[in-house]
């Protein structure tokens, strides 16, 4: 074998695979990170059904339990779950790669220019994954419920009852302002990430950022406040 050859052998053996690269992390991130954003959005408007009382919101709860013979609740908490883990698996990776790769003089003057989104990014994020077990031990098993008795099947009043508590009321509330910083700065960078950046669309794509991040953590934070105040 001539030595090109046992070059471009050897450069094929290390050369890392789509998933170890940056840019496959990043389309990791974006495609993961439009599953979220889309489950979000849906789980947002779910939850709205409480505003129409009991009957709406527990029958809302039931149809989620029995779709496709219960199986269905189960696949789509799979596959949710495989996103949420491979957008912090491709978050973190890429974290640690810029932090080993980028000159501290550099990191600094980086962080004066970026926005206060993109800067807490990783701590909104990890927040956001405390937040989602808590939500799931609260409101899903009923596993941690300060506000009392939970009762499987009775969405409405397990919510109404769980966020009447004034820390978790609190914490639902923190949890959604991350929720929006994170969405406000994913959908930017996904897009981008996507190919979807063009200067005559930036400004769509950034009002669009900024109308459903406001949008979703802006009727989420509705929730606790209107329990919490007795307004449902």
């Amino acid at each position: 074998m001539s030595v090109a050859e046992n070059s471009l052998a050897g450069t094929a053996k290390t050369s890392p695979g789509f998933l170890d690269s940056s840019v496959g992390k990043k389309v990791v991130m974006a495609v993961t990170g439009i599953m979220l954003f889309g489950f979000v959005t849906v789980h947002m408007l779910g939850n709205m059904q409480v505003y129409g009382g009991p009957h709406g919101m527990n029958a809302y709860a039931e149809f989620l339990q029995t779709m496709i013979h219960g199986k269905g609740i189960w696949v789509f908490r799979i596959v949710m779950l495989c996103a949420a883990g491979s957008h912090a698996w491709a978050a973190l990776s890429l974290t640690l790669a810029n932090n080993a790769a980028r000159p501290v003089g550099y990191r600094a003057q980086q962080l004066q220019a970026a926005t206060f989104a993109s800067r807490t990014m990783r701590w909104t994020g990890v927040i956001l994954g405390i937040f989602i077990v808590f939500h799931i031990l609260n409101l899903t098993t009923g596993t941690i419920h300060p506000g009392g008795e939970f009762v499987h099947g009775k969405a409405y009043e397990n919510l109404v009852s769980g966020l009447s508590v004034a820390w978790v009321a609190a914490f639902y509330v923190i949890a959604q302002l991350c929720l929006g910083f994170h969405m406000w700065h994913g959908v930017w960078s996904l897009t981008q990430t996507l190919g979807w950046s063009h200067p005559r669309f930036n400004g769509l794509r950034r009002n669009f950022a900024y109308v459903m991040a406001i949008l979703v953590a802006g009727i989420n934070i509705s929730f606790p406040v209107a329990i919490f105040f007795k307004l449902i």
